[in-house]
């Protein structure tokens, strides 16, 4: 049987066989690399900017010229009009003729179903909604100046038509002062000849339809309507009359205040009326406020204050401990399981006043500061005062290590002992190094003697512990580069 060769797929542009090491595919097709090119501009393409139309290839902006939509905004940019149809690179079809597109026909649908502006059936691809009804992208336009309408700007008039916002409020909008282009303009109905009477303002008096007594409003008696009802202290009132009783400032659900008298006030005159009166009770902290009072009305309205904590003696052992007086639950403090005057819960020896986060129960059963119970009770020695402070009460020196080593004590065992003092280390005082366990006095540096901690810790090779420093210079790298800087020579 003879061999037969598969057979290859041709390209469209030469005609010849596309082989899989230069085929190029785009629409189905297969192509030789060098004919995929534009069949316009001849400008080689790729899968990123490649368009197939009819066999042939063409970029994205030769096909857009040729066969893409035409007229105002179809361009290089927004707003720009375009009839590039690709002449310049001999397209043929750019000589056809540019008359008008003849205008379609449009199936006339039976009556009050189709479009409300041309009668014709409306399909769900072009159909914009108003007033219930489906009508032509086309035909969805002002009826007064023809402006292209949308669901944003789109006015549903009375007479069953639709209109922009500026043609519906010239139309069916209201007239005069204030209605027209801005905030302001006269605007008045063509058909009036601008001839428009100036608004009338009607004061209506609320009290003239009186109401049965207690059912009216609390002011003037008149029926309250719901249009202009307000609510407070159980009562309807008229909106013109509910104002302060005062100063006849209108009023709302925020500032009115009932007051004792059965009428309403706002805050101010409120609290001038019925609110305390004194020293603290005005517009300010620490403002004196007596207005409308006597001096004999306020030093009558002033309390009594008795200082005397000891007015009232309580049953022995529970009443205050310093002064033995009644303890009030206004005026309780609680120390020691006892019960204190307010006044009275202050240090016993400086007097200063105690709270619960100073306050401080002695062994003798009264409270102190903690800088008179330290001096008291506390222990006593070098470091114990004020900061680090020596005090000695009896006169005795308190230097008890003058080289910072015990005298007296237990002796450690050889080699389990501090390595500095030799003593014994208990758990108090215990800081442990690389090799062994130290007095909190002893573990310093074995040099410079500086104290150190976890952060600064060097153990030596020789079982002593020294500071970063020391411990250079003494077990550090010699030579150039090794010591205090960069640089420097250093043989110490």
């Amino acid at each position: 049987m003879p061999f037969k060769p598969a057979e290859n797929p041709k390209c469209p542009k030469c005609g010849k066989s596309v082989y899989a090491a230069e085929e190029r595919v785009a629409g189905g097709l297969k192509w030789h690399k060098m004919c995929f090119k534009c069949g316009m501009c001849g400008k080689f393409l790729d899968s990123t900017n490649c368009a197939e139309h009819e066999g042939e290839l063409y970029c994205k902006v030769c096909h857009g010229r040729k066969y893409g939509p035409k007229g105002y905004g179809f361009g290089g940019g927004a707003g720009c009009l375009s009839m590039d149809k690709g002449e310049q690179f001999g397209n043929a079809e750019a000589e056809r003729s540019r008359g008008a597109m003849p205008v379609r026909a449009i199936a006339k649908a039976p009556e009050g179903e189709g479009c409300p502006r041309c009668g014709g059936y409306v399909y769900a691809a072009e159909q914009m909604l108003a007033r219930g009804r489906g009508w032509h992208r086309e035909c969805f336009k002002c009826a007064e100046c023809s402006k292209r309408l949308d669901s944003v700007n789109c006015c549903e008039g009375p007479d069953k038509d639709i209109y922009c916002k500026v043609c519906y409020g010239k139309r069916f909008g209201p007239k005069g002062y204030g209605y027209g282009q801005g905030g302001g303009a006269l605007q008045s109905d063509p058909m009036t000849n601008g001839e428009v009477p100036a608004p009338r303002t009607t004061l209506v008096d609320t009290a003239v339809i009186k109401a049965p007594p207690g059912q009216g409003c609390p002011r003037c008696g008149g029926v309250v309507f719901a249009a202009e009802q307000v609510l407070a202290k159980g009562r309807e009132w008229h909106r013109k009359c509910f104002k302060c009783h005062d100063c006849n400032k209108t009023l709302d659900s925020i500032i009115a205040c009932d007051g004792p008298d059965k009428d309403v006030y706002c805050k101010t005159c409120y609290g001038k009326k019925w609110g305390p009166h004194g020293y603290g009770f005005a517009c300010g902290s620490g403002f004196l406020q007596t207005d409308g009072l006597t001096e004999e009305e306020i030093s009558q309205g002033r309390p009594f204050y008795n200082p005397d904590t000891t007015s009232i003696k309580a049953p022995p052992g529970q009443g205050c401990p310093r002064c033995g007086g009644m303890v009030f639950a206004a005026e309780q403090q609680l120390a020691k399981g006892t019960m204190w005057h307010k006044i009275c819960f202050n240090c016993c020896q400086c007097h200063r006043p105690l709270d619960s986060m100073l306050a401080c129960d002695g062994p003798d059963k009264e409270i102190y500061c903690k800088a008179c119970y330290g001096k008291n009770f506390g222990p006593k020695g070098f470091g114990y005062g004020h900061s680090p402070t020596l005090i000695s009460t009896n006169g005795e020196s308190t230097v008890t290590y003058s080289d910072c080593k015990p005298l007296t004590g237990h002796k450690a065992a050889e080699g389990k002992g501090c390595l500095r003092c030799g003593f014994e280390v208990y758990e108090a005082e215990k800081m442990i190094s690389k090799n062994r366990i130290w007095h909190k006095r002893c573990f310093s540096c074995g040099d410079c003697r500086r104290s150190l901690d976890s952060t600064n810790l060097n153990d030596g090779p020789d079982g002593d512990i020294y500071c970063r420093g020391c411990y250079g210079r003494h077990f550090g790298p010699r030579g150039v580069g090794f010591g205090l800087g960069a640089g420097t020579l250093t043989m110490a």
